[in-house]
This record gives C-alpha cells, structure tokens and sequence, in this order.
C-alpha cells in the first residue's frame, strides 16, 4: 500500500516538473503544482472511488491514485494533455487544465477560490433527498478539498455554516471538508494555528488532524474522517498539513517574500523524502521507483507536444448552450398535458386548504401564474425542488409560493439560511444528483454578492467538463424597481448587465401571467432537457397587477394556458405602421398604454415585448423594425450597460438601416420613497421619446 502511494505522489511531483519544463518551451501553458500537498494521495486511497470527489487544484497527487485505482485510465497523460491545452484532454477538451475524470467520480473545479464549496454541500445535502437520481451511491461521501487560504473566503465559510447548519437540524449531509494547511496563499502567511482555532472546535463540524508528510498516520486520520462521515452522514474537517514546494505557480520567485529559512524548514519536510525514508527502512527499491515514474512522465510529456489545441470558436463553445428545442417544445406539452400535471384547476395553488378552487381557466395574476406553473411542475416531475428563503411556510415575500409547501411536503418545498452563495450552491449540487432545481433569490439585489455560483460555476461546468456535467435548474429572481410603498435600492434592482453576459445562461423576463406561465415551463424543460441554466427575472411591481388601463378593466390578467414560448421570441402587440416600441417587464404596459394614447392621434405604434434578454429575440426583432422603419427601446435598467445598448446593437449588427433611439432609466441607484420617480423611466419620458422620433 505504501509504495503505491508513493508512486502516486511521485507521479503527482513529475507532472509539476514536467508542466514547468513544457512552459519553458512554450507548449505548456498551466504551472500551478501540487509540490509538498502530495500527502492527499492518502484521501483517495482513503475513499471509495465512487466517492464524488471536488479538488482544490494543489491535490494532484489525489487525482492520480484515483485514477491508478480506476481501471483503464492514464493519470499521467490526462495531466499532461491539460498543461498543454489539447483537444484530446478527456475532460475539458483543452478549454482549461482540470482534475476531472467521470469514471474516476471526479467532478472538474477550477481554480476560482473556494468557489466550488457550495456546490459540494449542495451534493451532499441532495445525494439522500427523494427524487433525487445520482450517479453516485446514496451512501457516498462528498470529499472537497481546498487551501489554508481559501478556508477565509467569504465562500468557504458560508459553505461550511450552511452544512453545520443543515446537519444540526438532522438532516444528512454526508461531506468530509479537507483543508490542505500549507500555510502560505500566494506571498500571504497564514498565522500558525490559525485553522485549527477557527474550526477545530466548532460545535457541529467534527474535526480531525493529520500530517501529510506522515503517509501512514495520516492514512489511518483520513479513513477515520471518511468512515465517520460515512457512518454518521453528517459534516467533518480534517486539516491536512502539508508544505508548498516550488511557489505558487511557475511564475513565483519565493525568494523575494520568504527566507531562506522558511525555504529550507519546507524542503525538509518534503513529504517524498519523508515517504522514501519509511520505504528504503523496509528495503524498498525508492530510487528505482522514482526512475520508472521519471520516465513514464518523460515519455508522455514527448508524446502530448504534438496533440493539437481547440481550433474554432464554434468547436470551443459548443457546450456553452446546447439546444434540442424540438425536445424543449415537447417537453414542455408533455408535462402541461400530464393528468397528475393538470389535476387541479388554475389558481387552485393559490388557496389556503379547505377553500373551494377557482374556476378552470380562470385569469391569474403574474404571481398566480408563476404559482400554478410551480404546482405543476411539482405535481408533474418528482426531481422538482422549490427552495429559497421565505419561499416556503411564508409562501414568498409576494406570495408568489404560497401554499407549495402545504401541498407538496417540506422535503420538496423548503426554506434556506439567509446566504444566497449557499442557496445557489445547493441548486448546483442538487442538479448533479439529478434534481431539478428552482432555488428563489428573494431580490435581484442580493444576488450580486453571490454572482460567481452562476458566472464561476454554473456556467462554467459544462464548458470545463464538454458536458459531461451539466447543472440545469431554474433561478427565480425578483427584480426591477417601481415598488410601491416599499423599497429603495436593496428591494428595486434594475442591475441586469452581470447577468447578460454570462455564456451559456437564459435569461427570461416576462411581463404578465400567460407569458410567465409559458416562459417558466419552457425553462424548466430547457433545464432538464439541455442543462440550461435560466435565469427567471420577475417584475415585483407587476406581481399582483390586474388593469392596464383603466381601473378595474382587469387587462393585465392571462390564463395559463399550454402554448410553448420558444426561448428567443419576441411577443408582438399589434403590427405597427409608423413606430415599433421595444421594451420588456415594467415598461410593456407602459409602451401598450403610449401606443393607445398615439393612436388617438393617428399614429400606428407596434409594441414588442423582448421576453428573453439572453439571448436575445433577433429574428423578432429585426422583422419588428422593418416593418416601421423606426424603433424606440424603452430601457426600464440604467443608461450604461442596459439592456438597450444590446437591443440597439443587435438591430445594427443586423443591418437595420431606419430611425434608432433609447430612453431609459438613470445611472443610478434606486433611492427610498418618491424620490425613485426622479431616476426610474416613465410613462411620459416614453411618449415624448416616441414623439420625438417621428418628428426626425
């Protein structure tokens, strides 16, 4: 067994070395090592190998020995086809060099720090939960390793409140979080002891210690980690000391920020000499070992130089957003036509139980759609979670989930901590366990702290993985200002721009109840059918609207009926002659009452709704401004960075040739109270904006 291992942190060294000597010759292009961490080597013997498994990029020394205890697969030249970026490598294609491998139950993270804790609580938590389809046992542990530093990211530790958390209310939660202490980050010591005081004695989070460079101590502390965490299904720590030999990267000159006695004190804990030393007192051969992996690691260095990269932009972004919209499209009839599906009647979701149910087809509010088509597709599909906070005993802020929980039990429909990093890393492991995920940002505002599960994760796993993983789910965020009563900035967010131009993500906005219905099943199949990520924008103050334009004419009400929406069409009202308005959420009525009061004047106004702002309806568009020759877009988010300079963009990219302009809201935040009408796009700046662009 010792000498196994050996020969995995051998390998894991070799392969530093020979990174570094590929980036002298310019053919290699990644040289952070794992020198001095090869100590984990002890976690994946330790482990099952379908214990899923999410690396911090120094456990090299990991990935080898679960891929030597994997039959078929070649550590050593997966490594080295990451270095040199080739389009062969089996797991990110050459987009980036990753410690992934499927059959070897590795799941691929990059290098973003700490981000991928989240995700690994969130497959932990989702591994036991009822409809849940893993690929991996129901009696796994979660391994996630991550550095000394990361363990001080906002990241990490919200990760590991939400577990200690989970568990404490007695749910599994089955994950072993593996702190490879070399206590350095970058140029940055980390004071001594500091991990130990920060989690060793944390109430919840059982704790255990090893010395990486004692292989066979630190063998016996990670079995017993992993057993513990297998038995009791609950979270624990275990800090692994290890040095940091070569720097940080192949880059770093250590010897400008540490002494030549920090350098030497590490050297001489260099966790291969202190396993060789054990090795050579039992009569092992360590010097013939070290040649065999030399050359082994020599030779397949050799034979990736020549492995071509990625060639085309289409070929590199092919797993950025995969599309079957015929399998969307009939995704989508087959769970609205579902007996189970349809049982209940429109708005039934709505009442409290014990009152009579509405009327089949009855109008509903934007809220009431968005409810009926959550009952749905809870009703329909049993990977179906709603989660958030206040999403479920409340029912929403807005009411929006009201009565979800009642109906569908609280292991489908539950609240979360107060920590959108971890609602958001709780979808992205629960899609990995084969649930469909629909976690609710209560505003679109506190989203942003949390922006990297989507952008560094999210998005991001299928790229690094060709799609191999996907994490599709369905994101509800309330979003946009003109609240009335209640709000300033925290609770009217009009900041869409970071989200738009995330590759890969959907980003539906609807503006009333049919549509709502109908672009939330198209998300939810779209999800399960293409792995999308889709992000659903509602309007706040459009949740409960019932008029258009007069009081009590009831016009912005819709049934939600079963037509399919396509992502990337438009909604068009009324064909237009003179001017077409763009606009999308809050300002489709707006536009719907202007085009009224120009009519009244003789003037043929279009209206069209975007509904998808990513991507964008194109098609629609264009054809919408050519049959009038001139278009404003009504831009309710800021002058900078809005959804209109995309708008605008895209009409000349098309070669759109007539009358262009844009009014929008102010590059601003939303202040409290009245103040807010100051900086928000109205009714009249619309108007005049239109008047303005026939007259030129």
């Amino acid at each position: 067994m010792l000498s196994a291992l050996f020969e995995s942190q051998l390998t894991s060294r070799h392969l530093d070395f020979a990174a570094r000597a590929l980036g002298v010759e310019k053919r290699g292009f990644y040289s952070i090592g794992s020198a001095g961490h090869e100590g984990n080597a002890v976690l994946a013997e330790a482990t099952r190998t379908t214990d899923p498994a999410l690396l911090h990029y120094r456990s090299g020394a990991f990935f080898v020995h679960r891929c030597r205890r994997v039959p078929g697969l070649d550590p050593i030249r997966d490594v080295l086809l990451g270095v040199v970026a080739a389009a062969a490598e089996p797991m990110a294609g050459g987009r980036h060099k990753v410690f992934g491998r499927a059959e070897a139950a590795i799941i691929p993270q990059t290098s973003t720090i700490a981000s991928h804790l989240p995700r690994a609580v969130g497959l932990a938590f989702a591994l036991n939960r009822p409809g849940a389809q893993p690929e991996w046992p129901t009696d796994s542990v979660v391994l996630c390793t991550f550095g000394d530093a990361s363990a001080n990211h906002s990241t990490a530790t919200g990760a590991i409140s939400t577990a200690v958390h989970t568990a404490y209310q007695g749910i599994p939660l089955p994950i072993l979080f593996v702190c490879e202490d070399n206590g350095i980050g970058l140029s940055v010591p980390t004071p001594p002891g500091w991990i130990a005081a920060a989690y060793g004695t944390r109430p919840g989070l059982r704790w255990f210690e090893a010395d990486g460079t004692d292989l066979p101590a630190a063998l016996d502390t990670a079995r017993t980690a992993v057993d513990w965490v297998r038995d009791h299904r609950s979270p624990a720590f275990l800090r692994l000391r290890t040095v940091r030999l070569l720097g940080h990267a192949g880059s770093d000159v250590e010897s400008a920020y540490r002494s030549p006695a920090e350098l030497a004190a590490d050297a001489a804990r260099d966790p291969l000499l202190a396993t060789a030393r054990l090795l050579a007192a039992r009569g092992i051969d360590v010097l013939a070992a070290h040649d065999r992996v030399h050359a082994a690691v020599t030779k397949a260095a050799g034979s990736v130089r020549a492995e071509p990269g990625l060639s085309a932009a289409a070929e590199i972004v092919a797993p950025l957003a995969p599309a079957h919209p015929d399998e969307v499209r009939a995704a989508v009839e087959r769970a609205h036509r579902r007996p189970d599906a349809t049982h209940r009647p429109p708005g039934a979701a709505l009442r409290p139980p014990g009152e009579p149910s509405a009327p089949a087809g009855q109008p509903l509010t934007l809220a009431g759609a968005i409810n009926h088509v959550l009952a749905e597709a809870l009703a329909a599909d049993p990977t179906v979670l709603v989660f958030g906070e206040d999403v479920a005993r409340k029912g929403g802020v807005y009411g929006v989930t009201k009565n979800l929980r009642t109906r569908f039990g609280p292991r489908r429909v539950f609240d979360t901590l107060l920590d959108e990093q971890s609602v958001l890393g709780t979808a992205l492991g629960a899609a990995l366990a084969g649930l469909l995920p629909v976690p609710e940002i209560q505003y679109l505002a506190y989203l942003h702290n949390a922006a990297d599960q989507l952008r560094g994760e999210a998005a991001t796993l299928p790229f690094f993985s060709r799609g191999r993983y996907r994490n599709g789910m369905v994101v509800r965020i309330a979003g946009y200002g003109y609240q009335r009563g209640f709000g300033g900035h925290f609770h009217n967010d009009n900041a869409v721009a970071a989200l738009r131009d995330i590759p890969g993500l959907v980003l539906a906005s609807p503006a009333r109840a049919d549509d709502a219905a109908a672009l939330l099943r198209t998300c939810l199949a779209a999800a399960r059918v293409d792995g999308r990520v889709c992000l659903f924008l509602e309007p706040i103050a459009l949740y409960h609207t019932r008029d258009l334009h007069e009081p009590g004419d009831e016009g912005w009400l819709g049934a939600p009926g079963g037509e399919h929406v396509p992502i990337g069409s438009a909604r068009a009202y009324g064909d237009g002659a003179d001017l077409t308005l763009v606009c999308f959420a809050n300002t489709v009525p707006m536009c719907l009452r202007v085009a009224r009061r120009l009519a009244a004047d003789g003037i043929d106004a279009g209206v069209l709704d975007l509904r998808w702002l990513a991507p964008l309806p194109v098609t629609d568009l264009l054809r919408a401004a050519r049959a009038t020759g001139r278009v404003l877009v009504a831009d309710e988010t800021r002058r900078s960075g809005g959804v209109s300079e995309s708008v605008l963009t895209a009409l000349i990219d098309g070669g759109f040739t007539g009358r262009m302009a844009r009014v929008t809201s102010a590059d601003s935040f939303v202040p409290l109270g009245p103040a807010a009408a100051h900086v928000l796009l109205n009714e009249a700046a619309i108007e005049a904006a239109a008047r303005a662009l026939l007259r030129r």
